[in-house]
């Protein structure tokens, strides 16, 4: 219970932060209090919050396409995957609310049929909502960053893969969304997590959106952020176990070596001792 509430109360953190720039920036006039780059930034920050409210406790997936990736990859416990997912999506549903009875009457004021001009806010779409980008492009958009997503978590979090301190690994693994979101936002928005998006889009179901679920063509398209990011998940954590994982040595197998008279070489000394690694909670923190 404790890690479905860690999980919960960091996705909602992220939500908040993420969805409430959004809101910001789609409602002031002009550009005044924001642009994409805020909201790039922004998203960052909130998921390196986020990972320090929950990461003791669950570990701060945030994402259940990280999730799922640590189940097949890192050995994280089948039987917490769908109770992780939940408690995420949850989160995400709670603060998509929250941000949406705050912004009520920005939100009234520029758009009162809530139409597609700021379901963007909440939920992802093809383009933004403006570009013509087809279902095709989009799908393989997500993978694409949801794969960069996992690749990066996995090689920021695995002991021997020289990671930054437990201090400073949320820090570093919002500044990998923040630069997804300035190179991998424009075909559809950086979901990159089923939660932060199917959250905020129930959220906006219920509240008024009554299109919420389809794109501005009328497709259904609430599908393709979470599937495409669960795929994008598995892509990134079998690559990276591909390209670093299994080569990485295990510090106590190796030993130092000196050149013997005939030019060989022959291990000397002690084995070269184990990185103090963090315990397995904090070992593997995520995003959304």
């Amino acid at each position: 219970m404790g890690e479905m509430c860690a999980e919960f109360a960091g996705t909602m953190i992220l939500i908040l932060f993420g969805v409430g720039v959004v809101a910001q920036v789609a409602t002031s006039q002009d550009g005044v209090l924001g642009d994409h780059d805020s909201i790039a930034w922004a998203w960052g920050l909130g998921v390196t919050l986020g990972v320090y409210v929950a990461a003791r406790l669950s570990g701060a997936h945030l994402n259940p396409a990280v999730t799922l990736a640590l189940a097949v990859f890192k050995g994280f416990s089948w039987r917490k995957v769908l109770p992780y997912t939940l408690a995420q999506t949850l989160g995400a549903f709670v603060a998509a609310l929250i941000v949406r009875a705050s912004y009520a009457d920005l939100i009234a004021a520029i758009d009162p049929e809530h139409t597609i001009a700021t379901q963007g806010i909440f939920s992802t779409l093809p383009g933004n909502g403006v570009a013509d980008v087809s279902i095709t492009s989009a799908f393989v958009d997500q993978v694409v960053g949801t794969a960069l997503l996992v690749f990066l978590i996995f090689a920021l979090t695995s002991a021997w893969n020289n990671p930054p301190m437990a201090n400073l690994g949320p820090f570093v693994i919002g500044l990998v969304v923040v630069a997804i979101g300035m190179a991998w936002g424009a075909n559809a928005g950086y979901a990159i997590n089923p939660a932060r998006d199917f959250g905020p889009r129930i959220a906006s179901l219920i509240t008024g959106y009554g299109g919420a679920m389809r794109d501005q063509n009328g497709y259904l398209y609430f599908w393709l952020p979470i599937v495409a990011p669960l795929l994008g998940g598995l892509v990134g954590g079998a690559l990276f176990k591909l390209l670093v994982d299994d080569h990485l040595t295990d510090p106590d197998e190796e030993q130092t070596e000196q050149v013997t008279p005939d030019g060989g070489r022959e291990a000397v000394g002690e084995p070269i001792p184990e990185p103090q690694a963090q315990p397995e909670r904090q070992a593997q923190p995520a995003a959304g």
